[in-house]
């Protein structure tokens, strides 16, 4: 008789390995156990495998640079988990732009995310969906901002204000005397207080004469 051999081992869904991200301000007293112990009891009930944590203590959420949240991202990049775990979307970005660029980049990897108290979870429809919301109103919000700065300049323009840095007198008579002295292009403008390109510009286009810059990036007279 056939030995019949099981194959419930070998057709067994591998456990998915989950990465949970935390972040605190320690000046406002924050522990990251509070987020950390509700990450892992929805893990547990999920049936995944917590590859690891990571946790930024003492950095604010508008930090360009958080170290953990950095690693987190290289570990996704190199496929060591499966699923991304936070406790609240601003935990994880500073910025919706962030957010959205973020998700996306997951979503390419292949990697889900859950953010516990948003109830969001990107392996869902549910959760796709509202991805794409987010999606929608970071590109309004980022048109508001382009429409508020055309409207401002508009405004000042109208006012007849000048736009752009204010101008910057610049004294031919003390370049000529600091660079009698002894002084290059460099010690001079530190003297003055210049950019070099000003300094140099003005001396060699308005000879003879005290004249204002209108920016540092410039070499013309107001």
């Amino acid at each position: 008789m056939a030995k019949i051999h099981s194959t419930a081992a070998s057709s067994a869904v591998p456990m998915l390995r989950v990465a949970l991200y935390a972040r605190v301000s320690t000046h406002n007293g924050q522990d990251p156990e509070l987020q950390l112990r509700e990450m892992r009891e929805y893990a547990t009930r999920r049936g995944w495998e917590i590859a690891g944590e990571y946790v930024d203590q003492g950095v604010s959420g508008s930090k360009e640079s958080r170290p953990e949240l950095n690693r987190l991202m290289l570990d996704a990049r190199q496929r060591r988990v499966d699923v991304i775990a936070v406790w609240k979307l601003d935990r994880f970005a500073r910025s919706l732009k962030m957010l959205v660029v973020s998700l996306a980049e997951l979503e390419a990897l292949g990697v889900a995310f859950v953010s516990l108290r948003d109830n969001l979870d990107l392996s869902t429809p549910s959760g796709r969906l509202m991805f794409q919301i987010i999606g929608a109103m970071a590109e309004f919000e980022r048109a508001l901002i382009q429409e508020r700065v055309r409207a401002g300049l508009r405004n000042a323009r109208s006012k007849g204000k000048r736009l752009g840095r204010p101008p910057v007198s610049v004294s031919l008579s003390e370049i000529d005397r600091l660079r009698s002295s002894g002084l290059g292009w460099r010690a001079v403008a530190k003297k003055m207080g210049l950019g070099v390109g000003t300094v140099v510009r003005a001396a060699q286009k308005f000879p003879n004469q005290s004249v204002s810059i209108c920016s540092r990036q410039s070499d013309r007279a107001c």
